[in-house]
C-alpha cells in the first residue's frame, strides 16, 4: 500500500520553495487564537473541569496552570488529552492558560484552549462599546403639511374588519304602571342574574365525523389520588342515650323506716356468714384465675380446633409442573400491600442446564407469582431474558421490581397494569376481568396466564461479567453520586439499585431520566404519536429511557485486605437511613435551582438533578457487610477514594473475618436492632455487631448438617431460623436457649432449603415461606407462641449483647496475654546459657556407674536381712 500523506493543516511551508502542484490547504474551522480539545471524564476530575459541574454555560471559563499541563503530558504521555495542543502549551508565554467550556460544540468539541494571551484578555474583559455624545438640537415644532393619500389596499381590510348593522332596530313599546308622565329610567342588567335572562347553546360531539389532533398544547398539573372509604362502628357495648347527673335519694323518714324494719335485719344476717367465707377464700385463693384456660382447652382465637399449638403448622403449598419441574428456587418475595400473593423465581439446576446446553429447545425465564386462592396456577409471569438469581420490589412503589439476571444483566419491570387482576385473583377464585382486551376468561375454557414484558434490560457491555447474586434497593432517604458519596434525595423515592456480582463489583444504578442535553436529537424531538408506535406489544414506557443503554452510576471493587487478588461476593447488607435529610438551603433557592420541586409520582418523569444543588449527607453509614465464596465476612466501604494521580479507587475493606466453612448464604439484618447482623453459610452460623471489629459476638456450635438459609422474626427480637441442607428447620431463641434450638422442624421438606421469607399477614396471623430445590413453596403459619413477644424482650436481649460483647473482649483480652507470656518465657529460654551435650559413651558410663551401686546396696540388704533372721 502507499504511504499515506501527511495532513498539510497546520503547517506552512517556507517561502521561497514552492512545489510545482502545491496541494489545496484546508482552512481550519475555528481561529487560529484557540485549539478545540476532547477532555474525557478522568482529565476534568483531575483538572477540576466537570461538565455542567465545575463549568457550565454560564460560567465556561477555566485557568489552567501551564506547569500543570506540562507534568501531565509528560505524566501519561500520548495518553494526555493535551498531547495533541503539546506545542501550542510550550509556546503560551504566560504562566496561565484559559480553558473555556463549549456546551453547544460550536467549534465541533466540547473544549478548547485559547493560545494567545490577547485573545485570553478579550475573552475574560470584553471591551464596551464607547457611548457617543449625543447632540441635543433644538428642534421647531412645525405644522405637518398634508400628503396625497396612496391607497395600498388597507382601507379594504379595515372596512372588512368594521362591524356594520346587517338588519333593522327593533321598536318596543313598554307599558309601565306609573302614574301618568312620570319619568322612567333604563339601566344595564346582568343576565346571568336571571335564569330565564339567557339562553345557552353549550356544545356537544358530533357522531358524525371526529378530527385527529395532530399537536396540542396542554397544562397539567400533578394531584394526589382521592380515595373515598367509608366505616361502620360496631358498639359491642350497649348504653343508654341519657345521663343521670344527681342521684335520687330517700327521705329522711324514709331512710329511718328501712334502718328500723325487720326485713333489712334478716338480710343482714343471711348475708354475714357467706361473706366472711368469700373473704376468706379471696385471703387464700385468687378468685380471678381462669381454670379453663390452665386446663389448655379453651379456644384461642384463630385456633378454632381448642389447642394451642406451639409449632410450625402447614398452611400452603404451591407448585406447577410447567414451569417448576427440573427447577430449583433461588429467591422468594411477599407481595408489600396483596394479601397472599407470593412472587418466586425459578433457576435451572447444574445437571438439568449441561442437558439444556446439549439441546437445541431452551426453556423461557419466569417470575412466577402465586395466592392463596389458587395454589396450583399461576396468577402472573415476568418474563426475563435469563435465570433470575435476585430480585425485589421498589419500597416507594411496589409495582416496580428489579432483578439480576444469570448472565450479569439488570432487569426491571412494571406490574401496575396486573394489580386488579391479582386482587381479584386473591379476593375469589372465579376471576373475571372487565377489559376483556387484556384477560379473556371463559368458565369452560382454561384461563391464561398474563405474561408482563420487561420494561428496560442493561447494556450488556455496561453489565456484570457474572451472575447477579443479590440486589437491594437504596431507601428513599439518600442517593448516591458517582465517587460513592451520599447526599439527600429531593423526591423522596427509591431511585437507585445496588447490584452485587460474583466478578468482584458492586454496582449502583440509577433509574431516573438523564438530562435532555445527553439524549439525541431524535429521541427529544419525537411527538406523541411517534413514540405510542415505537412501545411493542403494550409495554409501559416507565423506563423506556433505559432499555438497553442503562449503564451503572457508580462501580465499586472489593480488592483483598492482605494480598493483590479480589474478593468473590455472593450477598450483602447495608444499613438504612432512616433521618428526615433536613437541609440548610433555602426555600426560595430551592424552587428556583431546583427542578423537582415539584415531585412526579411516574418514575418515567423523574430526572437527574444537578450534583450542584444536593447536599452532602455525613451521617450516612456508607459500611457494608459482605458475604464470599469462601466462607469470609468482609467488612469495607462503598465511598471511592483518589490516589496520587487524582483517580478514584476502592478502598481496602476495614476488616475481614473467616468463620464460615463455605458459601456465605444470607447476611439479614435484625428489624430490632439495626447493628445487628445475622449471617450462615457451612455448619454454623454467627451474629455480629457494626461497631464491634474483633469478631462476631455470637457463634454457633458446628451442627451435623449445613446451615443454608436464616432470617430474623418480624416481632420477637430473640427468635430467628434456620434452614438446613437436609430439609429440616431450627427456631432459635436467644433469651431462652443459647447453645441449642428450641425447635427442630425435621420433615418439613426432602430437599435442601434455599430460601426462607417471613411476612406479617395481619396482627394475628403471620406466615413463613420455605422453599426447596424441588421447586415447591411452603406456607407454614407461625404460632402465637413465636408472634407475641416476651416481657422486656429486647431490652433483655439487648443487655445479652452487652455481655456477649464483653465476653469477646476479656477473652481477646486474654488470649493476648496468652500470647505475650508465651513469648516472653520463649525468649527467656534462648537467653540462658546452653549446656554442651554430653556424649553417648559418657552416658553410657554414667548409667552402668549407677546400676553398679545399686547392685551393691541390695546385696548389703539381702545379708543384713539373713543376719538377723
Amino acid at each position: 500500500m502507499p504511504p499515506k500523506k501527511p495532513k498539510s493543516a497546520g503547517k506552512k511551508k517556507p517561502k521561497g520553495k514552492q512545489a510545482e502542484s502545491p496541494p489545496p490547504i484546508e482552512t481550519p474551522d475555528h481561529p487560529e487564537e484557540i485549539f478545540p480539545l476532547v477532555l474525557t471524564s478522568v482529565t476534568q476530575e483531575l483538572f477540576g473541569c466537570l461538565a455542567d459541574e465545575d463549568v457550565t454555560s454560564e460560567s465556561p471559563y477555566k485557568l489552567l496552570k501551564k506547569a500543570d499541563i506540562i507534568q501531565d503530558m509528560k505524566t501519561r504521555a500520548a495518553v494526555s488529552d493535551f498531547s495533541p495542543a503539546k506545542q501550542k502549551v510550550l509556546d503560551y508565554p504566560e504562566d496561565e492558560i484559559l480553558l473555556v467550556f463549549d456546551r453547544d460544540f460550536v467549534y465541533g468539541q466540547c473544549f478548547y484552549l485559547v493560545v494567545t494571551p490577547e485573545a485570553k484578555e478579550l475573552l475574560l474583559t470584553p471591551p464596551q462599546p464607547e457611548e457617543e455624545p449625543v447632540e441635543i438640537e433644538c428642534e421647531v415644532n412645525k405644522t405637518p403639511e398634508p400628503k396625497e393619500w396612496i391607497s395600498l389596499g388597507s382601507e379594504v381590510e379595515i372596512e372588512n374588519e368594521s362591524v356594520k348593522e346587517t338588519r333593522e332596530k327593533l321598536g318596543f313599546m313598554l307599558r309601565v304602571q306609573r302614574k301618568i308622565r312620570a319619568p322612567v329610567s333604563f339601566s344595564d342588567r346582568n343576565a346571568a342574574d336571571d335564569k330565564h335572562g339567557n339562553l345557552g347553546c353549550p356544545s356537544y360531539e358530533d357522531s358524525r365525523f371526529s378530527i385527529k389532533w395532530i399537536q396540542r398544547d396542554c397544562g397539567i398539573q400533578a394531584a394526589p389520588t382521592l380515595q373515598s372509604s367509608s366505616a361502620q362502628t360496631q358498639w359491642k357495648c350497649r348504653k343508654n342515650m341519657c345521663t343521670q347527673y344527681n342521684p335520687r335519694e330517700f327521705s329522711e323518714e324514709e331512710k329511718d323506716n328501712i334502718l328500723q324494719s325487720e326485713r333489712l335485719k334478716d338480710f343482714c344476717n343471711s348475708v354475714v356468714l357467706r361473706m366472711l367465707v368469700a373473704l376468706q377464700q379471696e385471703e387464700i385463693m385468687n378468685v380471678f384465675h381462669d381454670d379453663w384456660r390452665a386446663l389448655g382447652t379453651g379456644p384461642e382465637d384463630g385456633d378454632w380446633s381448642g389447642k394451642d399449638c406451639a409449632e410450625l403448622m402447614l398452611y400452603q403449598s404451591f407448585a406447577d409442573q410447567k414451569y417448576s419441574k427440573d427447577r430449583k428456587i433461588s429467591c422468594i418475595n411477599w407481595h408489600p400491600t396483596i394479601y397472599g400473593v407470593i412472587a418466586v423465581a425459578f433457576t435451572e439446576k447444574k445437571e438439568q442446564r449441561s442437558k439444556e446446553s446439549t439441546s437445541p429447545d431452551v426453556r423461557p425465564s419466569h417470575i412466577v407469582f402465586f395466592c392463596f386462592s389458587n395454589p396450583y396456577h399461576p396468577q402472573l409471569l415476568l418474563e426475563c431474558p435469563d435465570d433470575i438469581y435476585a430480585f425485589e420490589f421498589c419500597p416507594s412503589d411496589p409495582n416496580i421490581i428489579v432483578g439480576g439476571c444469570r448472565n450479569g444483566q439488570v432487569v426491571l419491570w412494571d406490574i401496575s397494569g396486573h394489580v386488579m387482576h391479582l386482587q381479584r385473583a386473591q379476593s375469589s377464585d372465579k376471576k373475571v376481568s372487565a377489559n376483556t382486551d387484556t384477560f379473556e376468561l371463559d368458565d369452560n375454557k382454561e384461563s391464561k396466564t398474563p405474561v408482563v414484558r420487561l420494561c428496560a434490560v442493561s447494556a450488556v457491555e455496561s453489565s456484570h461479567k457474572a451472575p447477579i447474586t443479590d440486589v437491594q434497593w437504596l431507601p428513599p432517604t439518600f442517593e448516591v453520586r458517582r465517587t460513592g458519596i451520599p447526599v439527600e434525595n429531593k423526591y423522596k423515592t427509591s431511585v437507585q439499585v445496588a447490584h452485587l456480582s460474583s466478578d468482584t463489583t458492586i454496582m449502583f444504578w440509577d433509574v431516573r431520566l438523564p438530562k435532555l442535553l445527553n439524549q439525541p436529537a431524535s429521541v427529544r424531538k419525537q411527538t406523541p404519536d411517534q413514540k405510542a408506535q415505537m412501545t411493542p406489544y403494550s409495554v409501559p414506557d416507565t423506563f423506556k429511557h433505559l432499555d438497553r443503554t442503562w449503564k451503572p452510576l457508580c462501580r465499586v471493587l472489593l480488592p483483598n485486605i492482605n494480598t493483590s487478588g479480589e474478593y468473590a461476593p455472593l450477598k450483602f447488607n447495608f444499613q438504612h437511613y432512616t433521618c428526615s435529610g433536613n437541609t440548610d438551603r433555602n426555600t426560595e433557592e430551592a424552587d428556583e435551582d431546583d427542578e423537582s420541586s415539584e415531585i412526579p409520582r411516574d418514575f418515567s418523569q423523574l430526572r437527574l438533578p444537578s450534583a450542584k444543588n444536593l447536599t452532602t449527607l455525613e451521617d450516612v453509614n456508607t459500611k457494608l457487610y459482605i458475604g464470599t465464596e469462601d466462607g469470609e465476612i468482609v467488612y469495607t466501604d462503598w465511598k471511592l477514594e483518589k490516589d496520587e494521580s487524582g483517580r478514584l479507587h476502592s478502598t481496602k475493606p476495614l476488616n475481614c473475618f473467616s468463620i464460615h466453612s463455605w458459601l456465605v448464604n444470607t447476611i439479614p439484618r435484625s428489624p430490632f436492632f439495626k447493628d445487628v447482623i445475622l449471617t450462615t453459610g457451612g455448619w454454623k452460623f454467627a451474629i455480629w455487631q457494626e461497631g464491634v471489629m474483633d469478631g462476631p459476638i455470637i457463634v454457633s456450635p458446628s451442627s451435623e448438617r449445613a446451615c443454608t438459609v436464616g432470617c430474623w422474626s418480624l416481632t420477637r427480637p430473640a427468635v430467628f431460623f434456620i434452614g438446613k441442607d437436609d430439609g429440616s428447620i431450627e427456631v432459635w431463641n436467644l433469651l431462652e436457649k443459647a447453645g441449642e434450638p428450641i425447635q427442630v422442624h425435621a420433615h418439613v421438606t426432602t430437599a435442601k432449603i434455599t430460601s426462607i421469607t417471613p411476612w406479617i399477614a395481619s396482627p394475628k396471623q403471620h406466615f413463613l415461606a420455605v422453599t426447596d430445590e424441588l421447586g415447591v413453596v411452603h406456607v407454614f403459619e407461625i404460632p402465637k407462641k413465636l408472634c407475641i413477644p416476651s416481657k422486656n424482650e429486647s431490652s433483655n436481649l439487648k443487655k445479652y449483647f452487652e455481655l456477649e460483647k464483653t465476653r469477646l473482649e476479656d477473652y481477646l483480652r486474654r488470649e493476648t496475654l496468652w500470647e505475650t507470656e508465651q513469648k516472653e518465657a520463649k525468649e527467656l529460654t534462648n537467653q540462658m546459657p546452653k549446656q554442651p551435650p554430653k556424649s553417648l559413651q559418657k552416658e553410657d558410663d554414667t548409667h552402668l556407674k549407677e546400676y553398679k551401686e545399686y547392685l551393691v546396696l541390695e546385696e548389703s540388704i539381702m545379708k543384713a536381712d539373713t543376719q538377723e533372721a
